[in-house]
């Protein structure tokens, strides 16, 4: 019952309607059909949206975190086996903006 497109939905639907009311399927049936049904809709949905994604990532030239985390690992197997001292993250600095603050006088304007 996986159809995408309203016509046949309300066609689906309307058979369903059709059939509870001929007697041939109770309201928990057709309640368990549409619930099996709403279930594979979302998990299409969520697959073409990870394809979609992933895709557009890609393109950017991003990677994932996965293959970012393989490659450091490779890093390090490599400066340990060249005798390499393994680099690490680098300290933090504190990046605090000093503002300078002019102070403003106030001036008594007498009239």
């Amino acid at each position: 019952m996986a159809k995408t497109q309203p016509t046949e939905i309300f066609s689906t639907l309307k058979s369903y309607v059709q059939k509870l009311s001929d007697g041939e399927r109770t309201p928990a049936e057709i309640g368990a059909a549409l619930n099996d049904w709403a279930k594979e809709s979302a998990e299409s949905l969520r697959g073409k949206i990870h394809d979609e994604v992933e895709s557009a990532v890609l393109k950017m030239g991003f990677v994932k975190r996965e293959e970012f985390d393989a490659l450091v690992a490779q890093v390090h197997a490599l400066q340990k086996k060249s005798g390499m001292k393994p680099a690490t993250k680098a300290a933090k600095k504190s990046t605090k903006v000093k503002t300078t603050a002019k102070k403003v006088s106030k001036k008594a304007v007498k009239k």
